[in-house]
């Protein structure tokens, strides 16, 4: 078996650093990507096919990022400082979400909040239930998840809601939760607790928006099906 070319050695065009300053990063594969991130490979391998072979492990780039600690380092090539400076690429992308939407615009439209939701909830295993806090311009002041379950459920306090949207001199909410499933089909306990939800801002003259439900890769607006 012939020695693996390593990347200084290739091309220019083809060596993924100098491939993403010349033509940005989204000309990148999800190889490429990950390779900038891996920066050496293993004994006969070069970072980019290191990286080819972790997502063929993994089965795609999304099941890698959401793999815990243990799957992670248990992969050959990869361990705990890999972990953290994925986990920090990933945190940061979050974040940088987060700030456009809180100086971005009005969250008035269910569409505006979606890919930020997915992006936190989607591959989780257990249920979150998230509250986002906005201003008298709909826009994001905070964002929290408020409660914690199991993947069967999560007990949601319309009264914790309440107090946490005063805290924050909120004029108005919207919640979102995921369902671990994977299918985001509102059930009649989500419709229910809508509801209380609503009633229990009403009383504080703070508006409920919207309850998004995330599943894998899609989500349902509770204000888009006529539940508010």
């Amino acid at each position: 078996m012939l020695p693996a070319m390593a990347i200084r050695d290739w091309p220019i065009d083809e060596r993924p650093r100098e491939k993403l300053l010349a033509r940005g990063a989204e000309a990148l594969s999800d190889a490429e990507l990950l390779a900038i991130l891996l920066r050496n490979g293993r004994r006969g391998r070069s970072a980019v096919q290191l990286a080819r072979e972790i997502l063929e492990n993994f089965s795609s780039l999304r099941k890698l990022i959401a793999a815990d600690r243990v799957r992670f380092c248990a992969e050959p090539g990869l361990g705990p400082a890999r972990f953290a400076e994925l986990r920090a690429a990933v945190e940061i992308a979050r974040r940088q979400l987060a700030e456009t939407l809180r100086n971005g615009p009005s969250l008035a439209s269910p569409r505006a909040t979606r890919d930020f939701l997915i992006a936190r909830l989607r591959d989780l295993e257990h249920e979150v239930f998230c509250c986002l806090y906005l201003d008298n311009r709909h826009r994001l002041i905070h964002f929290e998840q408020l409660f914690r379950g199991t993947i069967d459920g999560a007990s949601v306090f319309p009264r914790e809601i309440v107090k946490q949207a005063l805290q924050w001199n909120s004029a108005a909410v919207i919640v979102a939760h995921n369902h671990p499933s994977g299918v985001a089909e509102p059930s009649q306990a989500d419709e229910l607790i809508t509801q209380r939800i609503k009633h229990a801002l009403a009383l504080v003259d703070i508006r409920l928006l919207d309850h998004i439900i995330v599943g894998d890769g899609a989500s349902v607006s509770l204000a888009e099906r006529g539940v508010l």
